[in-house]
């Protein structure tokens, strides 16, 4: 029998950036952190929390790594997507001046989003096993030359001050975090719906080119398409990837029907609605 614990679960430290995605998406529900993604996932499906929050993508940095691997294997379905803009702030316990400050610990993700203030400012970066659980071993060190790269929410939590705000290199710079629980859900109809699969091509020659053909005569636009080595040998490769519209649609029905003749598997991760910022960013684009 399935519980309901009312609780999200998130990778990091209490004040993370997917602590933030968590009060942006679920501001009622209780945010549960955890260790790794894995530990995120197993939540879920050991009935700990109802959802898991999981970043995929940064628009300056990329691929969050490995998160792809992960989700096929979750035994989780895609039910949300939700784009949070990474506001950075340097932290230091308070009192430092900006002068004072020589390093800067955060995620390896988030040092390569400020390149240009650590660069005018003089600060070395070092690497962190997250944001927040940055920002939280700056405020025990208690050292006033060491400043975490971390969101305004970790400064809240453990004290911190803020010397400076808004310092990612990219204004625009944004997460895309999918929310996943242990049930698909199917039955939600917008203007803006995505469904997002993985799959692998059969041994022909051209696989790939003709297992895309069927999205491109049935009009259905593709907004990812992604390959990642599995199983540890270079000769097996799958595909990620995000289009959009409904499989009930019949364009890309049509389409999915077309790409299975081509491929030895291929699995729905979630269908969903797009989320407003993404149409924002595309019409700013």
């Amino acid at each position: 029998m399935t519980t309901f614990t009312n609780r999200i679960a998130f990778q990091g430290e209490p004040g993370a950036y997917s602590h933030e995605a968590c009060r942006k998406a679920r501001p009622a529900m209780e945010a549960l952190p955890c260790r790794t993604f894995e530990d995120v996932i197993e939540a879920v499906r050991s009935d700990q929390a109802d959802l898991a929050m999981l970043p995929v993508e940064n628009s300056t940095y990329g691929r969050v790594a490995d998160i792809h691997h992960l989700l096929p294997e979750s035994g989780l379905h895609i039910i949300e997507e939700a784009f949070v803009r990474v506001h950075i702030s340097l932290l230091a316990i308070p009192g430092t001046p900006l002068s004072e400050v020589r390093e800067a610990m955060s995620h390896t993700v988030l040092l390569g989003q400020c390149r240009g203030f650590m660069r005018r400012h003089g600060i070395l970066a070092l690497t962190g096993a997250d944001t927040a659980g940055s920002a939280k071993e700056v405020a025990t060190r208690g050292n006033p030359s060491l400043a975490a790269l971390a969101a305004p929410l970790a400064g809240e939590i453990y004290g911190l001050e803020r010397l400076a705000d808004g310092i990612e290199d990219r204004q625009n710079n944004t997460t895309r975090f999918l929310i996943m629980s242990r049930q698909p859900d199917y039955s939600r109809r917008s203007d803006r719906m995505l469904t997002s699969f993985v799959f692998r091509v059969r041994n022909i020659p051209a696989a790939l080119y003709k297992a895309m053909g069927g999205f491109a005569t049935n009009g259905v636009n593709m907004t990812k398409l992604e390959s990642y080595m599995v199983d540890g040998v270079f000769t097996a490769t799958q595909f990620y990837a995000d289009v959009e519209g409904h499989p009930e649609d019949p364009a890309l029905q049509r389409a999915l029907d077309e790409l299975r003749y081509f491929t030895s598997s291929l699995d729905v991760l979630g269908v969903y609605p797009a989320d407003p910022l993404r149409e924002a960013q595309r019409q700013a684009a």
